[in-house]
């Protein structure tokens, strides 16, 4: 008997997460794209949109009501948080699964919630309903959630390099210090001054030097995942002049007795079977890894932990494409484990080198 496609609208098809979907359930063997919704560019095709998708899908961006229900069997909300938020409330006992890619459920507290979206109005009631997390760190709770919203690009990044630490080791984090920098294409297609290429070209910009609310979040799912387990959590983020791709290196301080081999031995241990989460020796390559351009257009996370004797810490680095695993490839696999298919389908692709 033959499967039944499933059916993938998408909200926000004009931006880069969005342009991404679209190129990555054209490709998948069992998703069929039937909406394409947004509040701009209506009436206008994908190709008119995204010069790298030169093909006919037949569709055309469409306003969005409550009818969307009737045409899609799962949604990605590419959209400001605010719209996300607005656009759950209304689809949420509505049939499909929403799959939101913003921040506008993300942080499940009220009060941290507030304090780094404050333009974002939700219900608690709606929130607690999201089921929130990386795939390989909530995998067994994905099948049956109807309301899913991804973490942020530098939280993937973040919570990956950390988790073995915490959820493996058992490991008490008194200080967790951050540092990330992310290629231009994070701040999406909204221009900004700073955003011209005369100023964002050959720039290390520190547009969050004191904190960022991917931190916020990132600090929130490990205290429902293992209260206490994080001290004091800091970040400082950098924009630089590469597009796509980031980087995070966090750097964890411990009273705990640890070592080079071990710290190893835990994160091969912790991502055995996960097949997108590549642990990596700095040195194992041609190039010191992790480093973004090694994953681009691929949804791996590639992971590498160290320890510095002289200051006994520990160094955790993480880089991913911030459209694939930071986004729209993290939506897919998401919606591959909640429709029980094979977590790599539609995402098989490597990544592109040089770029």
């Amino acid at each position: 008997m033959t499967r039944r496609m499933i059916r993938a609208g998408i909200v926000g098809a004009s931006g880069l997460a969005g342009g991404d979907l679209i190129r990555l359930i054209v490709q998948h063997p069992e998703l069929e794209l039937t909406f394409l919704g947004g509040s701009s560019n209506l009436g206008r095709r994908p190709a008119e949109l995204h010069p790298g998708l030169r093909m006919d899908l037949g569709l055309t961006v469409e306003a969005v009501t409550e009818d969307v229900a009737d045409k899609v069997d799962v949604l990605f909300l590419a959209t400001p948080a605010p719209v996300s938020a607005d656009l759950a409330n209304l689809l949420a006992d509505k049939g499909p699964t929403i799959i939101d890619l913003s921040g506008a459920f993300r942080i499940r507290t009220p009060e941290l919630h507030d304090r780094w979206y404050p333009k974002v109005n939700r219900s608690t009631e709606l929130a607690d309903r999201f089921v929130y997390g990386v795939p390989e760190l909530i995998a067994d709770q994905l099948p049956q959630a109807s309301l899913i919203s991804l973490p942020g690009c530098y939280a993937t990044s973040i919570t990956l390099a950390l988790a073995p630490l915490t959820l493996e080791l058992g490991l008490d984090l008194k200080t967790v210090v951050i540092d990330g920098k992310s290629g231009s294409s994070g701040g999406g297609l909204s221009m900004r001054k700073t955003d011209l290429h005369p100023l964002r070209n050959g720039a290390i910009a520190p547009y969050s030097p004191t904190g960022h609310r991917h931190a916020g979040e990132v600090r929130d799912f490990f205290e429902r995942a293992k209260p206490g387990t994080i001290g004091s959590l800091s970040m400082s983020a950098y924009g630089v002049s590469h597009v796509r791709g980031l980087m995070t290196s966090s750097y964890v301080f411990t009273d705990a007795e640890v070592n080079q081999r071990d710290l190893h031995r835990a994160y091969t241990r912790f991502y055995k079977g996960k097949q997108f989460v590549r642990v990596r020796r700095h040195n194992e390559t041609l190039i010191p890894v992790p480093d973004p351009q090694a994953v681009l257009g691929s949804n791996y996370c590639d992971v590498t932990v160290l320890y510095d004797e002289e200051a006994k810490r520990i160094v955790a680095l993480a880089a991913l494409d911030n459209l694939v695993k930071g986004a729209a490839g993290q939506a897919i696999q998401a919606a591959n484990l909640r429709f029980e298919l094979p977590e790599e389908s539609g995402l098989t692709m490597q990544p592109v080198m040089p770029a």
